[in-house]
């Protein structure tokens, strides 16, 4: 009897332990913290593109409702790959588990725990996203507040890079003074040309309508760049949106920059009203030696004929001529990066193979502009593969961004006009010409 009381006892308290002992508590310093430093720092943190910084619980605890709902949302980090399809090294989409710890955080009142259990803070380079080993100074460029249709625009200037040898760069960010007026700043390197001027900026007035958008009997108001080849651009790297640098060294490879090369950028601003002058940098990181493989920008474009690209009014879903282009040689393919305006609504990117075979390693299902990402994989691409990029546009009134559903939308450099470029870069032997890696596909 003694013995039965004592195991009904026994049971009893441990279902009453059992139900009542609390969940461990989630805070800031042990739980929230590591997640931050790895997936949200990189934007999160003075002097980048988020508008909060969440380095210590001081300045994060405000934001902490904020927080749960853009996770559970997937509204952040930014990420818009379907998850079905290809794998990507730079995935900056939250593991479930990191989401619940951010929700739990918050919703226990976002507590900061014992600063001890805090991870070594993170050292980020200061003011950039890389450590340059060498910073040059860009132009300086006067953005009007109010230019004529609040069109600015696009600028070239030429930069001396100061090399004395051919230098492989591992790395390249370009940094503007105002991102909030930048829509991207690209560079390339040239070869020297003995009547150049350095820093002067020089641009060409397009024909416009009175909305500043492209006339179709003149033409798109887009001017090919890049290798001198209708449809490919060539040795390209950009700020954008939400990928402000370029990094070749988890790939292992690196661009070669002759002695005496000359940089030429191209930069396109948006005015917001008030008057600035924008001084640019340029960070770069060298390679102590050169490198086995090279890594080379491209990139490739829808027709831009008005016959081939006009946007018809209030079409919610026009399909794009695809843009193609086919490999002359083997190539791992390892970067990749949609681009189109406002009204870009989604843009894939397949692989057809020499055997018939065809791959999507890239679909983005719902484009958001505001985020120009890209997408790191490792993908081989054997001589012959042709890869193909297709894109569809919403020029509805459902579309919140767009800027007027009832007219004509054609090809043109201005966010109100459109764009679809499927940007992409390869990587392989250093001894390759960059500009034989590809060809267009006619239209």
């Amino acid at each position: 009897m003694y013995k039965k009381c004592s195991l009904a006892v026994l049971l009893t308290t441990s279902a009453v332990v059992g139900a009542t002992a609390p969940s461990p508590t989630v805070t800031f310093s042990k739980d929230v913290l590591p997640v931050l430093q790895k997936n949200c720092q990189t934007c999160h943190r003075p002097g980048q593109a988020a508008p909060m910084s969440f380095l210590t619980y001081e300045s994060t605890r405000p934001w902490a409702k904020a927080m749960k709902e853009a996770v559970v949302l997937r509204k952040m980090p930014p990420w818009f790959a379907d998850r079905n399809v290809g794998h990507f090294i730079n995935d900056a989409s939250l593991k479930q588990a990191d989401i619940d710890t951010i929700a739990k955080w918050a919703d226990s009142g976002a507590p900061q725990g014992d600063p001890k259990d805090a991870p070594r803070p993170v050292t980020w380079p200061e003011g950039w996203s890389i450590q340059p080993d060498l910073v040059i100074s860009g132009p300086a460029i006067e953005v009007p507040a109010h230019p004529k249709n609040n069109v600015v625009e696009w600028i070239t200037v030429m930069i001396p890079t100061g090399f004395t040898k051919d230098t492989w760069i591992t790395s390249v960010e370009i940094k503007p003074e105002y991102p909030e007026v930048t829509h991207h700043m690209c560079l390339g390197f040239n070869p020297h040309a003995p009547d150049v001027t350095y820093f002067v900026p020089v641009w060409k007035d397009k024909a416009r309508d009175d909305e500043g958008a492209a006339l179709p009997d003149k033409g798109p108001t887009f001017t090919q760049g890049g290798g001198g080849r209708p449809g490919i651009r060539v040795g390209e790297d950009c700020y954008v949106p939400g990928n402000v640098a370029a990094d070749y060294r988890p790939m292992n490879a690196a661009k070669l920059v002759p002695a005496g090369s000359d940089i030429a950028m191209n930069l396109h601003y948006t005015p917001n009203g008030k008057a600035l002058t924008d001084h640019i940098k340029i960070g770069l990181t060298i390679a102590k030696e050169p490198p086995m493989r090279r890594y080379v920008s491209l990139g490739a474009s829808s027709p831009q004929a008005p016959k081939q690209f006009a946007i018809p009014p209030n079409d919610p879903n026009w399909t794009s001529p695809p843009a193609e282009a086919t490999f002359n040689q083997d190539v791992e393919l390892v970067f990749m990066e949609p681009h189109m305006h406002a009204r870009g609504k989604d843009m894939k990117y397949t692989l057809e193979y020499p055997d018939g075979r065809k791959e999507v390693i890239l679909n983005v299902p719902r484009y958001d502009f505001n985020w120009q990402l890209g997408y790191k994989t490792s993908a081989h691409a054997p001589k012959g593969t042709k890869l193909v990029v297709e894109a569809h546009f919403d020029n509805s009134a459902n579309n919140p961004a767009n800027p007027n559903p009832n007219r004509t939308v054609y090809y043109g450099e201005m966010t109100w006009e459109e764009m679809m470029l499927g940007f992409f870069g390869v990587v392989v032997d250093q001894n390759v010409d960059p500009k034989t890696i590809l060809t267009t596909q006619a239209h």
